[in-house]
């Protein structure tokens, strides 16, 4: 065997593959012949060191983070969307519950003959003029909330006793419940809102 069918043969040894020579003459041949043992020696250490190479992996970290940072920022939008129209839409109620008290208290103001139904009608006007200005002024609607609810909520006290001792009708104090939508639509609509800031002290939302 001469030295480049030894070092053909060393080769194949070398990357695993089929060797059609047989070991004894090799090995007989790189115990004579001091060059092929040591092309044999550089050639497994070469091999070794790019088998040991480590892999270079790329780094996808900002990839990711822009990818998860642009859905977080489509979600946000997607949701802003969402309160918006949502606060749109109370605003809507609110002004046309506003409407209706106004449309039922004019006439009352001027066409009753009885003074307390005057008064009442002032009242009326005057809660049509906040759900007005509520609707108007979403970000202060909640200053109108105790109001609206403590209305709500005495109108239906009121109305219920009332109906049990036989001193009203029923069909008459259903009417009330007007009162407590309006007040559902104003509390509504002030829950979408973020808090109001008055001299440093935030005013949180219920």
């Amino acid at each position: 065997m001469n030295c480049e069918q030894a070092r053909e043969a060393l080769s194949a040894r070398i990357d695993g593959e089929d060797q059609s020579t047989a070991t004894g003459p090799l090995d007989g041949h790189l115990a004579a012949c001091a060059p092929c043992a040591g092309w044999a020696t550089r050639a497994q250490d070469v091999t070794r060191e790019v088998r040991l190479q480590a892999v270079r992996v790329p780094d996808l970290t900002a990839t990711v983070l822009a990818a998860v940072n642009a859905d977080t920022h489509a979600a946000g939008r997607r949701d802003h969307g969402r309160r918006r129209r949502r606060r749109s839409a109370l605003r809507i109620a609110v002004a046309a519950a506003a409407m209706v008290q106004f449309a039922l208290a004019l006439p009352l103001l001027f066409g009753a003959d009885l003074h307390v139904a005057r008064e009442i009608a002032v009242f009326e006007l005057a809660l049509a003029v906040g759900f007005a200005f509520a609707a108007w002024r979403p970000q202060w609607a909640r200053a109108f909330v105790p109001m609206a609810v403590v209305l709500a909520g005495g109108l239906a006290v009121i109305g219920v006793v009332d109906v049990l001792g036989a001193t009203a009708h029923p069909w008459h104090e259903a009417g009330h419940l007007a009162a407590i939508v309006q007040a559902g639509l104003l509390w509504a609509l002030a829950r979408t809102q973020p808090p109001v800031r008055l001299h440093g002290a935030a005013v949180v939302p219920a």
